[in-house]
């Protein structure tokens, strides 16, 4: 059984880091396309950053390149979303997600439907 389950979210005001992580298992790590996603009230789930587990370069959302890093530990099937300087546009629940067997880029920019597994999501609450 596959599962996603995040964790590190929390509140903290503009400036201010988290990471989030987010455990895999139940399917072989390797060769994977994870990547995180966000969802505030009122607005679509949308792309933050997404990562081949089998290498090659990580894409971002224009919204957050050069702010979040993600990055994994391919030893502890985790998946980490570090998130600097943060705003609170960023507000919002981050979803944890996984396409088995696949590439990402064509998957991150067809966006939420590409993905087949979905962690349970953790709140980042931002405050000015």
């Amino acid at each position: 059984q596959v599962q996603l389950v995040e964790s590190g979210g929390g509140s903290v005001q503009a400036g201010g880091s988290l990471r989030l992580s987010c455990g895999v298992s139940g399917y072989t790590y390797d060769g994977n396309c994870m990547a995180w996603f966000r969802q505030a009230p009122g607005k679509e789930r949308e792309g933050v950053a997404t990562i081949y587990t089998a290498g090659y370069t990580p894409y971002y959302a224009d919204s957050v390149k050069g702010r979040f890093t993600i990055s994994q530990d391919n030893a502890k099937n985790t998946v980490y979303l570090q998130m600097n300087d943060l705003k609170p546009e960023d507000t919002a629940m981050y979803y944890c997600a996984a396409k088995l067997y696949s590439a990402c880029y064509a998957s991150f920019q067809q966006g939420a439907s590409a993905f087949g597994y979905w962690g349970q999501g953790t709140q980042v609450t931002v405050s000015s």
